[in-house]
């Protein structure tokens, strides 16, 4: 549930882990040079074989490795910006009906984060609703006062609040993923 509301996760773990390892494999190579472990470096060579330039071919796929690098960094940030997903327009009508009733997951959203801020204890809520219209997905940010009993607070989310949006949206069950962060020292609990 949680994968769906931070779909780069994956990616970013993978990509972390990737130049992680490529940072210690070269790092043990340097050490291993260094060392005299590796036959066919000897440590005591310079880095570069001279102090002439380098082929203007060198310095072009420099330059052109640096842009891919770069645009890729920034694919990464964009996709840091897009963490929650999209609100889509459901179908809440059968087809059978005579006429076609739609409503937006994010109107849905608004409305059940409406009813928790309603609770005295919560002072925000950002809520998302994902998946298909016959079989949603909730999820919820609450922020709550520092003096806030959290287990209280989620049976009353899970009792109240959810089962309203349920009945709303005529759909039995209701996955719900909730975050709970307090006021004032900024803790999150999960």
């Amino acid at each position: 549930m949680t994968s769906s509301l931070n779909r780069p996760a994956r990616l970013n773990r993978a990509l972390l882990a990737l130049a992680g390892l490529t940072l210690l494999a070269a790092g043990g190579y340097a050490l291993a040079a260094y060392g005299d472990k590796l036959p066919w470096v000897d440590s005591g060579d310079r880095l570069t074989p001279g102090t002439a330039a380098p082929p203007s071919w060198v310095l072009a796929l420099i330059a052109i490795a640096a842009v891919v690098i770069g645009l890729g960094c920034l694919r990464w940030v964009a996709a840091q910006l897009r963490r929650v997903p999209k609100a889509v327009p459901w179908e809440l009508s059968g087809p059978e009906a005579a006429g076609r009733t739609t409503l937006s997951s994010a109107v849905a959203a608004r409305a059940v984060a409406a009813d928790i801020e309603g609770y005295p204890e919560v002072g925000s809520v950002s809520a998302v609703l994902s998946g298909p219209g016959r079989a949603p997905e909730l999820h919820v940010i609450v922020t709550a006062s520092a003096g806030a009993d959290l287990t209280d607070l989620r049976r009353r989310i899970l009792g109240e609040a959810v089962p309203r949006l349920r009945s709303a949206l005529a759909v039995g069950v209701i996955p719900v993923t909730m975050e709970f962060r307090l006021a004032d020292n900024g803790i999150a609990l999960q």
